[in-house]
């Protein structure tokens, strides 16, 4: 059995990149590879003991964050609002800092930190129905009707665009909530 390790305040044990061995060394390198970083994030290595779950999140994310319809900053931006509307510092700030890395502006960043209500974010009227939309799906998504799709519709998003921003503020709710019930945004609160 592969070592493994414990994150302050985690629930979970996670398995070190140096001690991956096998499926989980083999998804640690693509998430290396879709993240363009030297490192697996932590919030990836929560599942690390169960690579059956791991390659969910990995598929998940690289479906999100790889090749996509929607501008990479549209997406950050979905994945931070909706880390915000979940209360989970963890998630908005690693999404904030992604959302600058890829054109958003100081002012918007700012904004997704205090903002209640996508009318307070700093947007054209195009991506803030976008994210109403977003919005609906974290909060209400059992309130989601063919007037909210063809609203986005209308505003000009085509319906891949607005399947890829549904599924990715899907996405976060998911992962805030893995966050956040593992201890892993404790640290954060």
């Amino acid at each position: 059995m592969t070592a493994t390790h414990s994150l302050p305040g985690v629930r979970v044990p996670v398995i070190a990149e140096s001690d991956a061995t096998g499926r989980v060394a083999d998804l640690y390198e693509t998430l290396r590879k879709a993240t363009n970083m030297p490192f697996v994030h932590d919030v990836f290595r929560l599942t690390s003991t169960r690579p059956d779950l791991l390659e969910i999140v990995a598929t998940g994310y690289t479906g999100m964050f790889g090749d996509g319809v929607l501008p990479r900053q549209t997406r950050e931006l979905i994945a931070a609002w909706t880390s915000k509307l979940n209360h989970c510092p963890y998630c908005t700030g690693t999404h904030n800092w992604f959302l600058r890395q890829f054109g958003g502006s100081e002012e918007l960043i700012a904004a997704v930190a205090t903002a209640n209500t996508p009318a307070d974010l700093p947007l054209d009227e195009k991506t803030r129905t976008l994210i109403e939309l977003a919005t609906k799906v974290s909060t209400a998504a059992y309130k989601i009707t063919d007037k909210d799709w063809d609203t986005a519709a209308k505003a000009g998003w085509t319906n891949p665009e607005i399947l890829e921003a549904v599924f990715c503020a899907a996405l976060f709710n998911f992962i805030n909530r893995l966050v956040d019930a593992t201890g892993l945004g404790d640290s954060m609160r």
